[in-house]
């Protein structure tokens, strides 16, 4: 029932009806700034990503033919705004743990990420933000928004097969950084512990 009210709203904003645009804009603004911030890793452009969605939906949304659920089509007009971000030549990215943007069944133990440690969860993040763009969009299409591989097939223009090939590599990809940071940080205590040792060692034989 509530698809049906958000095709109703395009179908009117589509028509010229300004009331249905900005009652579209009020349910979708902060799913579509979340979405674009999982993907960009950046506050600011992912507030400039949201604006421009936007304006592009007004220009658009008249070529929306209801042969799909609003929200797919949507996030297809976002992804490409994204693809077209990731484009330019030059693209700054910087780290942002939101708990928003923790993606959920990609590595055992992530079930439940309000349960992680911060330090789990802040691992999770930055390991998420060295993925290849590609990864990291449909990784987080499918394991945060929760879109099967057919919609994302829609949303990103690519076969139902590449979709599950580049999520398996993601995940992969994935499991191996924190992996790697999984190691370091034991090397990390390991190596403070051994350092504690030796100092008390230190003291008593001063003592």
């Amino acid at each position: 029932m509530k698809e049906m009210t958000v095709d109703t709203d395009a179908q009117l904003a589509a028509a010229g009806d300004m009331e249905a645009f900005e009652q579209i804009y009020r349910r979708h603004h902060q799913r579509i700034y979340l979405l674009c911030l999982r993907m960009v890793r950046n506050v600011s452009q992912a507030e400039d990503l949201t604006q421009e969605v936007f304006i592009q939906l007004f220009r658009k949304i008249h070529t929306f033919r209801n042969d799909s659920l609003f929200t797919t089509w949507l996030h297809r007009l976002t992804v490409n705004q994204v693809l077209m971000h990731f484009r330019k030549p030059i693209v700054k990215t910087e780290r942002t743990t939101d708990d928003g943007a923790t993606p959920i069944r990609v590595v055992h133990g992530t079930e439940n990420p309000a349960r992680m440690a911060l330090l789990d969860r802040i691992a999770l993040d930055e390991a998420i933000a060295q993925l290849a763009p590609g990864y990291r969009m449909v990784l987080i299409l499918h394991d945060v928004e929760g879109y099967e591989h057919e919609q994302i097939g829609k949303i990103l223009g690519c076969a139902v097969g590449t979709s599950k090939s580049q999520l398996h590599k993601a995940r992969m990809k994935l499991r191996g950084l924190l992996t790697v940071r999984q190691k370091s940080t034991q090397s990390v205590k390991r190596a403070r512990a051994s350092l504690t040792a030796h100092l008390k060692l230190r003291v008593q034989e001063s003592a």
